[in-house]
């Protein structure tokens, strides 16, 4: 019978409260602490007051290479790879850390967040697993995710070619009155 140190014990407490504080789903949890589920399950009511969302994670490669989806997840995934590169941190710190500058380069444009921090999670093992990659963007030379399997000799990105309807959801903007 192997016991588990206080030290490691208490680390995986923190970085399921710092998860738990950024909206991140119990599946991940699991996946990314050694905590039992019982106890997962009391701290995330006790950290965020509520039970837990319930049902299946996201699974879908096509929601990151959609259009307005595409560009929020290709800003995580620029910086979640600065970060790696950059920092002598872990994959999961790296998510965080990540998604929370995300978060704060969103703040200062007003632009509602589109990427929770379960589905940055799911990007990156989606990435890790061979199911989408990075292309270059012939026109404006940022990097977006795409589809590994797909064409992209010719590839341009969704901000230097919006699809026909961007930006006519009917929902009034913020800025309709100035003009």
């Amino acid at each position: 019978m192997s016991t588990r140190s206080l030290v490691e014990d208490s680390r995986q407490l923190q970085r399921a409260i710092s998860l738990i504080r950024l909206g991140a789903r119990l599946q991940m949890l699991q996946s990314e602490t050694d905590l039992p589920y019982e106890r997962l399950l009391r701290l995330y009511k006790e950290v965020s007051g509520k039970s837990p969302s319930k049902g299946q994670l996201p699974f879908s490669t096509d929601w990151f290479v959609s259009w307005q989806p595409n560009t929020h997840a290709s800003l995580f995934f620029g910086i979640y790879q600065y970060l790696l590169k950059s920092t002598p941190i872990d994959d999961v710190e790296a998510i965080m850390r990540a998604y929370k500058t995300y978060l704060q380069e969103l703040s200062f444009t007003g632009v509602e967040p589109l990427l929770s921090i379960t589905r940055a999670w799911r990007l990156v093992r989606f990435v890790d697993a061979g199911m989408l990659c990075t292309v270059r963007c012939t026109r404006c030379g940022g990097n977006f995710l795409n589809h590994t399997f797909e064409l992209t000799e010719h590839f341009v990105c969704g901000l230097c070619r919006p699809p026909a309807r961007a930006g006519k959801s009917g929902k009034p903007r913020k800025d309709a009155g100035l003009h």
